[in-house]
This record gives structure tokens, C-alpha cells and sequence, in this order.
């Protein structure tokens, strides 16, 4: 069953209209007519609401329950796909899944955190946030794919790195820093997609990649709404005017450069036809990585690190006041 979002109560209503008109199965033209009136008002509701989305409401559809995971996109994707697991150093972290699998007859490895569905899958997988052996998990795999040169692919939906005890006296930071430290230099094309919510270093420790996409909906940020808000105003109900100032929607990533294409997605979000959605990533994936194949690996490592160097850098103005300075400023 469909769930729906709080702003998205209007056309729950409708559609509920629809759904009893329809079952009284009435075949007077005064019902009839009013069901061809009520699916048009909806059609046209939903493109209104859908095209002047707010940063929170993308938040919102960023994090539905229903939102696609790498399990749904493996399962539309992939074929053959043989999980691996455990860190070789503590053990397994079910917040992160990966292996090698065949995508469009190619051997790749891909990996991506897995919130789940119901809420005890949810718990055992942490709701998507990754502990120290988690990232070493898939530093693992990202070296199995380098040593047998195939190219990886990442799928990314986390609200942080887990910020318990037990992670941080495993050392979460240093697990985070040391991915950061080795993505930049694998000696394979790397493609990292943002499918849900891409939060602070959880989600960076799996996209220093030579192709950061997001898609439509999704959101990729230093900090929650939610934790910005809290930070700034001492008020977590502020999460909305946070949203907006961290500027963390895929449109306005894309016009800083922080990544470098949208994938399209179902009007409503992409729960709402996850076949769809993965075409989508599909088409927009075998562009990319047809594009980095071509590249010989000195001059792909260079762009790589460029392109991350790029990011965040500032320059000085003659009143002494600091400017942003974007990669293609």
C-alpha cells in the first residue's frame, strides 16, 4: 500500500474520492463524469505540486519508506550477483551490501548502504548507517574490484556514518578518512549515484567517484535539516528553512558543480515506479561509464583528483572578504 507524505495529503483525499466512486461501480454519466473530472483535477494537481517542490519536500520524498533501495536496483539491474561479506578485521555490517555482479554484460562490483524495508530489516541494517567495518567492507570490495579490474559502482542513501560509542571506539573516522584517502587514487572508473538521502561522511566514504550522479529527489549534505536547524536556531521545527539554505537538492548541486548529472524520475518520486526509476539509472549509467572507459587511467586519475580538489576552494577579494569558487569559475 502506498504511504503517503504530509504535504501530499491533498491528493490522498482525491484519489480516496476516485477509489469510492470507481467501487460503487455506478454506470450513471453523472458518476461516470465525475470520475473523468476528479483523474484530470489529480492529474493536474500532482504536476502542480510535483514541479514547485520545496528543498524540504524533496527531503521528505528523499527519505519515503517506500523509496528504492541497492536491493531493488541489483534485483531491476544485475544478474549473477555473488554478495560478499565481513571486513576481514571485526566482521559485517549489514548497513552496507556489495559484491560483484553482471550489469549489461559487464563484470562489476557494486556496493551501496541498505536502510530496508520493514522496520525490524530496518533495525538489523541500522537504517542505513555504516559502522568502521562497514566502510572497511567496502574499501574491501573496492580493492577486489582494482586487483581483478572492474569498474565500481556505488549506490549511496544513508543519513550519516552510525555516531554510537561502539563506532567510534572502532575508529569511524579514521575508516571514513582512509575511503576517502584510496577512492581517489583506484586504478578503475568509479560511479557513484545518490538514490535516497546522501548524508555528511557516510555518504562521502562511497562517492569520491568520477561520476557523482544524483537523482531527481534525492539530497546530498555535510548535515541533516534536521541537525542544521538544531545547530543554528537551538530548533529542529526550523528543518525547512535549513533545507533551503544548504542548498542540498540535485538542481542546485548540479549549478555548483558538486555533481555532474540528474537522473529523471517518475512524476511523484521514484516509489512510485521503481521499474522506471531504474531504467532510468541504467541509461544514465551505461553513458557514463562508456565515457570512462575511453579515458586512458593517468589522465582519469588526474581528473579525478582535480575534480574533488576543485570543490570548496576559495579565493580572496580585494576587501579582504573570501568568494566561493566553483570548479568552473
Amino acid at each position: 500500500m502506498r504511504e503517503y507524505l504530509d504535504f501530499e495529503k491533498p491528493l490522498k483525499d482525491l484519489e480516496g474520492r476516485i477509489a469510492k466512486l470507481v467501487k460503487s461501480k455506478s454506470t450513471k454519466n453523472s458518476v461516470q463524469e465525475a470520475i473523468e473530472k476528479s483523474t484530470d483535477q489529480l492529474a493536474k494537481m500532482e504536476e502542480d505540486l510535483f514541479a514547485n517542490l520545496s528543498p524540504w519536500q524533496r527531503s521528505q520524498i528523499a527519505r519515503h519508506p517506500q523509496r528504492p533501495s541497492i536491493s531493488d536496483y541489483l534485483e531491476e539491474l544485475t544478474e549473477n550477483v555473488i554478495e560478499l561479506h565481513g571486513d576481514r578485521l571485526y566482521g559485517e555490517d549489514r548497513a552496507i551490501i556489495g559484491g560483484f555482479a553482471t550489469w549489461k554484460n559487464r563484470s562489476i562490483m557494486v556496493m551501496g548502504h541498505e536502510k530496508g524495508k520493514s522496520l525490524k530489516e530496518r533495525m538489523r541494517r541500522n537504517f542505513g548507517m555504516a559502522k568502521p567495518e562497514g566502510y572497511r567492507k567496502a574499501l574491501r570490495l573496492m580493492k577486489l574490484a582494482e586487483k581483478f579490474q572492474r569498474p565500481i559502482l556505488t549506490f549511496i542513501d544513508t543519513p550519516g556514518a552510525y555516531p554510537g560509542v561502539d563506532a567510534e571506539q572502532r575508529g569511524q573516522a579514521e575508516a571514513i578518512a582512509r575511503n576517502l584517502l584510496e577512492m581517489i587514487r583506484l586504478q578503475v572508473p568509479i560511479i557513484a549515484v545518490v538514490t535516497g538521502e546522501g548524508g555528511s561522511g557516510g555518504a562521502l566514504a562511497l562517492g569520491v567517484a568520477d561520476r557523482v550522479l544524483m537523482l531527481e529527489h534525492s539530497i546530498y549534505s555535510v548535515i541533516s535539516p534536521e541537525g542544521c536547524a538544531a545547530i543554528l536556531w537551538g530548533d529542529a521545527s526550523k528543518s525547512s528553512t535549513a533545507a533551503a539554505a544548504l542548498r542540498m537538492t540535485a538542481p542546485e548541486l548540479l549549478k555548483l558543480n558538486i555533481i555532474d548529472e540528474i537522473i529523471p524520475e517518475p512524476l511523484g518520486g521514484a516509489h512510485r515506479d521503481i521499474s522506471l526509476t531504474a531504467k532510468h539509472v541504467s541509461k544514465t549509467l551505461e553513458t557514463h561509464f562508456n565515457q570512462l572507459e575511453k579515458i586512458p587511467l593517468p589522465k582519469l586519475l588526474k581528473q579525478r583528483e582535480a575534480k574533488f580538489r576543485s570543490l570548496g576552494a576559495f579565493s580572496s577579494l580585494q576587501d579582504g572578504t573570501k568568494k566561493v569558487k566553483t570548479a568552473n569559475s
